[in-house]
């Protein structure tokens, strides 16, 4: 054997031992059949696309994308003491949701950094499901644990799948498959126990790329039926797998933050733009450090830029006005469907005004940017 051969197989071997080191979702093995582009995420193996990026992206703008999230994380929140722990552990008022509500909050540090955001679905009067960014889920368990009180708190992320269904045509695929009158679901509200195809599921009107849409909540074992029905039935209405790389540049035109991007333990709700997820009213950790923000003046804020100059303003990239640097992307593209480059960044507040004329430096050169109004896209019409 030649010296060669054995690299190769070394390689070879190291390689399908990092794969197989990684998570897979229920749906692993049609992504395969789909001949996706799959990447690492936090842990998992994902797709990061089937026909394109930017085909994905425009088909959810246009259509419908059916993406694979089975990855985020779900943790359940029981017992009599669950609203109050929840009421004190996240910035969000959750005193008035009824059960089939949810709600979307941060969860601070005491000094106004942010754990995570997430998603609060209120099942019944002591029972929550919280659904948590992937690469966070063992991190908010614990931060749950050491804060809650009179309420039990489990990691149920393995008995989920989870599908997103998105774009102007999803209700009327996933209509085709449902004898529930899903148009009687309301925005930020959610069924239970939802025939859809043969499966049972939790059915949401909830999304992460601006346009309407539905995440479904099933057993992991009936996932891979219902993700070819769902395309089956969807297939004369546009509809398309997607992937990662679409979700991001959709969330990215819809300026919905992303954890580790817009959101951090560094980085406020306040200066992240999430004032109105903050409610002063009540007792929760990290309020008298976002109070002082507040009363004091909040220094620096996530703003959006346009580029007046080609060049896509990668995450990390500086920021400068008057020779000095007044802040860094915190994300950026070319936005596919706007066909703009832009950028989301968190700037000096005295630099985030619309209209601010600044420089983005891309690999050495300095590219004009202007400040701009937030969010980028904003779909027509209303749920």
């Amino acid at each position: 054997m030649t010296h060669f051969n054995l690299t190769a197989i070394i390689i070879r071997e190291r390689v399908c031992w990092a794969v197989n080191r990684l998570k897979k979702t229920p749906l692993y093995e049609e992504h395969l059949k789909l001949k996706a582009k799959m990447v690492e995420f936090h842990g998992w193996l994902l797709p990061l696309q089937y026909s394109g990026i930017l085909a994905e992206h425009n088909a959810v703008r246009n259509a419908a994308g059916l993406f694979d999230v089975s990855h985020m994380g779900e943790i359940s929140v029981k017992g009599e003491g669950s609203e109050a722990s929840l009421q004190y552990i996240l910035t969000n008022d959750i005193s008035a949701m009824a059960p089939g509500r949810a709600l979307y909050s941060p969860m601070c540090y005491p000094d106004g950094g942010i754990v995570d955001d997430l998603l609060v679905y209120k099942l019944d009067e002591e029972s929550y499901m919280l659904v948590v960014n992937a690469a966070n889920v063992e991190r908010d368990r614990q931060w749950l644990l050491l804060h809650a009180s009179g309420a039990k708190i489990e990691d149920i992320s393995d008995r989920y799948a989870q599908l997103a269904l998105q774009g102007p045509n999803s209700l009327e695929i996933l209509q085709r498959l449902t004898p529930q009158p899903v148009n009687e679901i309301g925005f930020f509200r959610f069924k239970s126990n939802v025939s859809i195809g043969s499966a049972s599921a939790l059915l949401s009107r909830t999304g992460y790329t601006g346009e309407d849409g539905f995440e479904i909540y099933l057993d992991a074992a009936e996932a891979p039926t219902l993700w070819q029905r769902l395309l089956d039935a969807g297939s004369s209405l546009g509809l398309v797998p997607a992937g990662l790389g679409a979700r991001d540049t959709l969330r990215f035109e819809a300026c919905l933050p992303l954890y580790g991007n817009e959101l951090s333990e560094k980085v406020t709700p306040l200066e992240a733009g999430l004032d109105r997820f903050v409610k002063f009213n009540k007792d929760f950790i990290g309020k008298e450090a976002l109070w002082a923000q507040k009363e004091g003046g909040v220094r620096r804020r996530i703003a959006g830029l346009e580029l007046l100059d080609p060049g896509v303003p990668r995450q990390g990239y500086e920021v400068r006005a008057d020779g000095k640097a007044v802040g860094v992307v915190t994300s950026g593209s070319f936005a596919p469907y706007l066909k703009k480059y832009l950028a989301l960044a968190l700037l000096n507040s005295d630099f985030s005004r619309e209209g601010q004329k600044l420089l983005v430096s891309i690999r050495g050169k300095e590219h004009r940017a202007t400040v701009v109004p937030t969010p980028f896209y904003r779909r027509s019409g209303k749920v």
